[in-house]
C-alpha cells in the first residue's frame, strides 16, 4: 500500500526518504512499512494517519535554542552575504539577551537579534541572532536567560576549508595502503601488530622512499570468540584492539623475571612460525595466546613495573576518565556474560544503572586491566606515528575510520539512547550486489547527535586521530545519508535518512584541524557532484581509483583530467588484486591497457609486474595529491582479501596473510628487498 499524505509529511520532518532513484535511474517508492519502522526507530509512533499528525505537530514545537550549531569560519553564511544567523523562540514582548562564552575563557562575545516575527506557538516569537565574526575555531556555548530560565547550546566555529591537507611544503607522495593484519613478521604472532606497522613505516619511507601509509580499522572486537575478522565491523571506534599489541616491546615484558618471559615466549611460539600462506589468520588463537600473556605482565609487582609507570597509568586513567571506564566496564560484561543481553544480569543492559555501578565496583581489577591494555596500546601507537616521523613521511599514517559499529557492541551500549534500534545500516540494490547488502551496524539518529552536541562523534574522531596523521573515512557518504534497513527486511526495503551534513563535516574538519590531520573521504560508488564539490570546498580529499574513472563515453579518463585533491590508487580492498585483474579473472583491463599502450608507458608483451609497474605510472601522471600502492599489488598477490557480499563459510574474508603470487609468504623481513616492491617504488620515484 502506498504512504498516505500524513505518513509521507512526517517522514520527511525527520529526512526520511519517501522515494529514490536506484541503480539503474528508476524511482522507487518507499514502502508504508519501511517508512513505519524507520520512524519507529526515531521514537515515532507512526502506524495511523493520527498519530502521524500528532507526531507532525509535536515536531514542529520548537526548542529555545538550537540543539547544537556548527559554524564555518569565514563561510558568509550559507551564502546569503549576511553572515551566520541563529533562530531563537522567545517571548513575544522582548527579545532575549543571548551571548558566547568561549571554549577557554576570555572574551565574551554578545549577540544582537536582526529581525523577528511571530511564532507558531502562542505567546512566543521567532528571532534572528546574528553571530559575530571573528569568532576562533572551537566549541563553544551559546547562553541566554529568560522565562527564569537559562537556555544554553554548544556552538562549534569549524575551518572554513581545512588546510592540513595543503600540498605546500610537502608535495605530491606515494605510499602503500594495507590490512595490518595480513602484514606478519618473524617477530609477530600470527597476526600483523603495531610494532610491524612501526618497522614497515621505517622501511617504506627510508628505504623505498613512500610518503604515507593508509592503515586499515585498527577498532575494537568484543574480544569474545568467535572474534569477527572484519575490520570494518568492530565492537567499537572510539578505542583500538589490544590484538595489535606486540608483547615483547611492551616494558613489563623487559622488565619481567627469565622465568615469566619464557612462558610469555612459550606462548607465542606456535604463532610466530609463518606457514603456508594459505593457512588463514586465527584470531581467536591469536588473541587467546596474548590475553595469556598479558595478564601474566599485568599481575606484576608494582614496584617490577617501577613506580614511574605506574603515576603515568594513574594519569592516564584521569586523562580518559568515564568513557574509557565505560568501554572497559563493557568487555568485563560480555567476558563474563557473552555478546547476547537478553542472558545478562538485570540492570546490566544500562551503563548508568546502580546495578552496573555495582558491578563495576566488585569487578575493579578486571575493568583497570582492559584500561591497561589501553595504555599500552596508547604507548605502541605512539611509536609507530614516531616512525613515519623519522623516516621524514611527509603524510604520515593515514588510519580508516569505519562506518560504524556492531549493532551490539560497546559504543552502542554506551551511548544507547544516540543510536536508532530496530534499523541496521546497509547499502540498496546496485549493479555488483542486486539484492543490497546489510552491514548489521546500528545507525545514529541525526537528532540526538545534535541534541548531545555530536559528542558521541567528537570522542571517536578524536580518539582516532590522536594516533593518526590522517584519516580516511570509510563511505564518506555516510556523513550526508545512509540507508537504514528495519530488522526483519530484506537490504532492498531500506530507505535513505539524511544527515545534517554541513554540521558533520564542520564537527570533523575541526577535530582534524586541532590534530593537524589531513581528511581522505571513501568517495566511490553512487555519489552525487555536489557530494564531491562539498568535500572539496571544506579540504577533504576525495578518491580516484583507476578502474572506475572514465570519461562520459565510458573510455578510461587521461590522466590530465583526474582530480587533483584526492588518493589515487589502481585498485581497493574491496576488489581483486591487480594481478588476478591481469589474468583475466574478474574487472576488464584491455582498454586500460591500450590507454597505457597508446601513452608509451606498457609494451606489447609486457609481463605481469611489469604492467603493475606502468598501471602505478599512470597514476603518478595524474595531478592526484597522494597516490597508494595497494600492498598486495606490491608483491603480486592474487587472492582477494575481502570480497563483499560473501560470509565466513562462503569466503575467507579478511583472514589472507601477504603472499607473492605463488602463494608463498611475504614477511616484513623480506618485503623491501622484494624485487617486484622495489621496481614499483622506482617507479614512483618521479613523485618524490
Amino acid at each position: 500500500m502506498s504512504p498516505g499524505p500524513d505518513l509521507l509529511a512526517l517522514a520527511r520532518a525527520y529526512g526520511v526518504a519517501t522515494d529514490y532513484h536506484d541503480w539503474r535511474g528508476r524511482r522507487v517508492e518507499v514502502s508504508s512499512s519501511t517508512l513505519i519502522a524507520v520512524l519507529k526507530a526515531f521514537g515515532v509512533p507512526a502506524g495511523t494517519a493520527a498519530a502521524c499528525r500528532k507526531a507532525l505537530r509535536n515536531r514542529r514545537v520548537r526548542r529555545p535554542l538550537p540543539s547544537c550549531v556548527v559554524l564555518r569560519a569565514g563561510a558568509g553564511g550559507n551564502g546569503t552575504g549576511r553572515g551566520d544567523e541563529v533562530t531563537v523562540h522567545g517571548p513575544a514582548e522582548a527579545a532575549p539577551r543571548l551571548w558566547i562564552e568561549l571554549e577557554n575563557g576570555g572574551r565574551r562575545y554578545d549577540v544582537s537579534p536582526v529581525r523577528s516575527r511571530e511564532s507558531e506557538a502562542e505567546g512566543l516569537a521567532e528571532y534572528d541572532y546574528a553571530i559575530p565574526a571573528g569568532l576562533p575555531l572551537g566549541w563553544h556555548r551559546l547562553c541566554g536567560h529568560w522565562d527564569g530560565k537559562a537556555h544554553t547550546a554548544p556552538l562549534a566555529v569549524a575551518p572554513n576549508r581545512l588546510e592540513t591537507a595543503s600540498v605546500e611544503g610537502r608535495g605530491r607522495a606515494w605510499g602503500f595502503s594495507l590490512q595490518l593484519h595480513a602484514v606478519r613478521s618473524l617477530r609477530s604472532w600470527g597476526i600483523g601488530d603495531l610494532a610491524d606497522l612501526e618497522q614497515l613505516a621505517l622501511l617504506a619511507g627510508n628505504d623505498l622512499g613512500a610518503g604515507f601509509l593508509v592503515v586499515n580499522p585498527l577498532h575494537a572486537s568484543s574480544g569474545v570468540e568467535p572474534i569477527d575478522p572484519s575490520p570494518y565491523l568492530p565492537a567499537s571506534r572510539r578505542y583500538p584492539d589490544p590484538a595489535h599489541l606486540r608483547i615483547e616491546a611492551t616494558h613489563e615484558y623487559a622488565y619481567a623475571p627469565p622465568a615469566m618471559r619464557r612462558d610469555i615466549d612459550a606462548l607465542g611460539e606456535d604463532l610466530r612460525k609463518a606457514g603456508p600462506a594459505g593457512d588463514l589468520i586465527d584470531r581467536d588463537a591469536v588473541w587467546e595466546a596474548k590475553i595469556s600473556a598479558l595478564r601474566l605482565l599485568y599481575a606484576l609487582p608494582a614496584a617490577e613495573r617501577g613506580p614511574g609507570r605506574d603515576a603515568d597509568f594513574r594519569a592516564f586513567l584521569r586523562r580518559e576518565g568515564e568513557p574509557l571506564r565505560t568501554h572497559a566496564t563493557w568487555l568485563t560484561i560480555v567476558a563474563r556474560h557473552g555478546r547476547d543481553e537478553s542472558t545478562w544480569p538485570k540492570g546490566l543492559s544500562d551503563p548508568r544503572s546502580p546495578q552496573t555501578r555495582a558491578w563495576q565496583g566488585a569487578e575493579a581489577a578486571e575493568i583497570a586491566f582492559h584500561c591497561w591494555l589501553q595504555w599500552l596500546l596508547e604507548e605502541q601507537f605512539s611509536a609507530a606515528k614516531s616512525a613515519c616521523e623519522r623516516a621524514r613521511m611527509p603524510y604520515g599514517i593515514i588510519h580508516d575510520l569505519a562506518i560504524g559499529a556492531q549493532a551490539d557492541g560497546a559504543d552502542v551500549w554506551a551511548d544507547s539512547e544516540v543510536y536508532a534500534h530496530g534499523v541496521t545500516v546497509g547499502a540498496p540494490p546496485d549493479e555488483f550486489n542486486q539484492s543490497g547488502q546489510n552491514w548489521a551496524s546500528r545507525p545514529w539518529r541525526p537528532d540526538k547527535l545534535a541534541e548531545t552536541g555530536y559528542s558521541s562523534y567528537r570522542r571517536i574522531l578524536a580518539g582516532t586521530l590522536r594516533h593518526a596523521h590522517g584519516l580516511r573515512i570509510d563511505h564518506v557518504m555516510g556523513l550526508f545519508r545512509l540507508w537504514w534497513i528495519p530488522e526483519g527486511k530484506s537490504a532492498d526495503q531500506g530507505t535513505y535518512v539524511s544527515y545534517d551534513h554541513d554540521a558533520m563535516l564542520g564537527v570533523l574538519t575541526l577535530e582534524a584541524h586541532r590534530s593537524g590531520a589531513l581528511l581522505i573521504g571513501e568517495d566511490l560508488g553512487t555519489v552525487e557532484p555536489w557530494v564531491r564539490t562539498t568535500l572539496a570546498s571544506r579540504g577533504i580529499l576525495g578518491t580516484s581509483v583507476l578502474w572506475f574513472e572514465r570519461d562520459n563515453e565510458g573510455r578510461p579518463l587521461h590522466a590530465a583530467r583526474w582530480r587533483t585533491d584526492a588518493l589515487a590508487t589502481v585498485t581497493t580492498h574491496d576488489l581483486p588484486p591487480t594481478a588476478a585483474v591481469l589474468a583475466g579473472e574478474s574487472l576488464d583491463a584491455t582498454d586500460w591497457l591500450e590507454q597505457l599502450r597508446r601513452e608509451g608507458l606498457l609494451r606489447r608483451g609486457a609481463g605481469e609486474s611489469e604492467t603493475v609497474d606502468a598501471l602505478h605510472r599512470y597514476l603518478a601522471w595524474t595531478p592526484a595529491r597522494l597516490v597508494g600502492v595497494y600492498l598486495p599489488d606490491a608483491v603480486g598477490d592474487r587472492r582477494p582479501h575481502n570480497l563483499p557480499g560473501t560470509d565466513a563459510e562462503a569466503y575467507p574474508n579478511w583472514r589472507y596473510p601477504l603472499a607473492d603470487g605463488t602463494g608463498a609468504p611475504v614477511l616484513l623481513e623480506d618485503f623491501a628487498r622484494n624485487p617486484r616492491v622495489r621496481s614499483l617504488a622506482r617507479a614512483l620515484r618521479i613523485l618524490g
